[in-house]
């Protein structure tokens, strides 16, 4: 669940920035201030990249810590040591990475809003491709500074058919995705904080475990050499 939801958060989330920077650069003529965009997509790759090994990791982590496994690499003090270290540290990577999935979720929800709404204005039937125009001049202290006016207004055909069709219906429909699999990467995420938890708590049970086998075995030996000597004193 984790690699299928990061790798559609990923891919998502690169389509609809991309829509989104071309929305900018042929609707309202922007060139400055876009920097940021090709960063922010490159970092959903390194994202997506280093969810897929620490998923790895943790997988492999938890079959040790499972069943039969856990006996055999546990059994000496050093691998429950270790063992005991490695998942206190992935609790603790999980937990941090939990909380900023949260907040990525929290981006999602308000980006996907914003393009739900404009999705909606277009769905309108006062908006038409040579009726109406959609002046966004009331929001233009989130433009550039130096912004022009006309570049502010969607109007005439090829524009809100650009706007409307080419970019904001595509961009919401990724946006929606996008939401949706960072909700599937968060329920993943719990899930291996709860087993990580379990995992750590069973390596630590195992050490009482292991000492309650080894007083069952040396009475078991003991037993043995009594009955022995009973035995040889009976003889005698």
């Amino acid at each position: 669940m984790c690699w299928a939801g990061v790798g559609v958060f990923c891919g998502t989330m690169y389509r609809g920035v991309n829509l989104s920077l071309r929305l900018l650069q042929d609707v309202f003529k922007l060139d400055r201030g876009l920097q940021w965009i090709e960063p922010v997509q490159l970092t959903f790759v390194i994202l997506g990249v280093s969810m897929a090994a620490l998923a790895i990791m943790i997988l492999g982590t938890s079959c040790l810590a499972t069943g039969a496994t856990r006996q055999e690499v546990y059994r000496s003090n050093k691998g429950r040591i270790g063992g005991r270290v490695v998942s206190a540290a992935f609790i603790f990577i999980i937990y941090v990475l939990l909380v900023a999935w949260i907040l990525v979720f929290a981006c999602c929800i308000v980006v996907t809003g914003a393009y739900a709404v404009y999705w909606g204005v277009c769905s309108t039937t006062e908006i038409g491709y040579d009726r109406a125009k959609i002046d966004f001049y009331p929001f233009h202290f989130l433009f550039p500074e130096g912004t022009q006016k006309v570049n502010m207004e969607v109007e005439g055909q090829q524009e809100i058919k650009q706007f409307c069709i080419d970019y904001v219906e595509r961009a919401t429909i990724m946006f929606i995705l996008a939401t949706v699999s960072c909700w599937l990467v968060i329920m993943s995420l719990i899930h291996f904080l709860m087993a990580l938890s379990a995992n750590y708590a069973h390596i630590r049970g195992h050490v009482k475990f292991t000492e309650l086998q080894d007083l069952h075995d040396i009475a078991s030996e003991t037993m043995t050499l009594t009955d022995r000597d009973t035995v040889y004193v009976h003889k005698g």
